[in-house]
């Protein structure tokens, strides 16, 4: 499918950022024109134009004290157009709060797209996002901006890429449990002696089970527990310095691309019921990594100790937050739900943590609900 080039769409604050005579912006009637080569040749002297770069200068033109330009004036501006303003969405605003059953209104996807130029809901949105035709500044204000649809929004246009990015909340507990009470089981036997590797027989600790001892147990316990601990620090510090990488991120599609796939899509559909939880395959690759520095710092049984406590916090937290956007809750998690979807629909700089406040107390980040 072919992607129709539209004109470049900006903020604000991109145009404010080329205010110099090396680089020198301006917008006029919702249009962003770059002036640059024209401030030497500027009729009334580089110093008027130079006063208003980087601002809307539609009333200065118009201002018949100052100078009321000609509509050739007009004409030669549009030789310099770069683009257009965006139209900004309001959905996320500091006063949200979330009530108990938050049940949003779908989303117009027609209007949506005619209005802000940004996303068309109803064609596949990897494609758009490769061709995208706007800043990284509008780009983050757009994508944290919710929109909501029944169904999810299709990434691909081919099905067999699709099914990959779709992913039931059960899969988790289903397909990393087992993983984790393996790596348990191995760790209690690799405490008591060395035992073949998971790759020549992963379904060994199974038939040994009857061997593990009170103290192996004991042993692993503590790594288990370390484990969950280390898990904490990893959902904080990914949600915030990974997913969350907005003031360094790249103005380029591609890294565009790459942070929507990550977690942009997630604020853009957060409650897009199968998107709430991350695909085996991502986890698999982000995890990757971290298992195998676990295993270059500690010995074996240790290490396994470990990666099993992480992966048992991890399947609570992907289960927990697909129930605080989707499940009526007690006490505290219907707290901890104001919390995230605040996170959502308030202020998205703060308020990092799912499972709990603990790493946003400590880094100051706490989301006021």
């Amino acid at each position: 499918m072919a992607v129709t080039k539209r004109v470049c769409i900006y903020t604000e604050e991109d145009v404010a950022n080329h205010k110099s005579a090396k680089s020198c912006w301006i917008t006029c009637r919702g249009k962003v024109y770059d002036v640059t080569g024209f401030v030497p040749d500027h009729p009334g002297g580089d110093d008027l134009i130079l006063a208003h770069a980087g601002t809307d200068v539609e009333s200065i033109m118009k201002d018949g004290e100052s100078h009321d330009h000609s509509d050739s004036a007009y004409d030669m501006l549009e030789e310099y157009l770069i683009g257009r303003l965006g139209t900004e969405a309001t959905v996320v605003r500091d006063d949200w709060e979330a009530p108990d059953d938050f049940h949003p209104e779908d989303t117009n996807s027609a209007e949506d797209f005619e209005k802000t130029q940004f996303l068309d809901l109803r064609t596949p949105l990897l494609q758009q996002m490769w061709h995208a035709n706007f800043s990284k500044s509008y780009y983050l204000k757009q994508v944290h901006q919710p929109r909501h649809l029944q169904e999810s929004a299709r990434l691909f246009a081919y099905d067999i890429f699709e099914v990959c990015t779709r992913t039931v909340w059960y899969a988790v507990p289903l397909i990393w449990l087992p993983i984790t009470a393996n790596l348990f089981l191995r760790s209690m036997l690799q405490f008591n002696g060395p035992i073949p590797t998971f790759m020549s027989n992963p379904l060994l600790p199974l038939s040994l089970t009857s061997t593990v001892t009170l103290d192996a147990f004991a042993k692993t316990l503590p790594c288990f527990f370390l484990g969950n601990f280390i898990w904490t620090i990893l959902e904080y510090g990914m949600h915030r310095f990974l997913f969350h990488i907005d003031e360094f991120l790249p103005d380029h599609y591609a890294f565009l691309t790459l942070h929507f796939l990550l977690h942009g899509i997630h604020h853009y559909m957060p409650m897009d019921r199968l998107r709430l939880v991350m695909p085996p395959v991502m986890f698999g690759i982000l995890q990757a990594p971290f298992t195998r520095l676990a295993y270059i710092l500690f010995p074996t049984p240790v290490a396994n100790g470990i990666i099993a406590g992480s992966f048992a916090f991890y399947v609570v937290y992907d289960c927990m937050h697909y129930a605080l956007h989707h499940t009526k809750l007690p006490a505290y998690l219907r707290h901890m739900k104001k919390y995230h979807l605040a996170h959502h629909y308030k202020n998205f700089e703060l308020g990092f943590g799912v499972t709990s406040k603990i790493w946003d107390y400590v880094f100051k980040t706490v989301l006021p609900v």
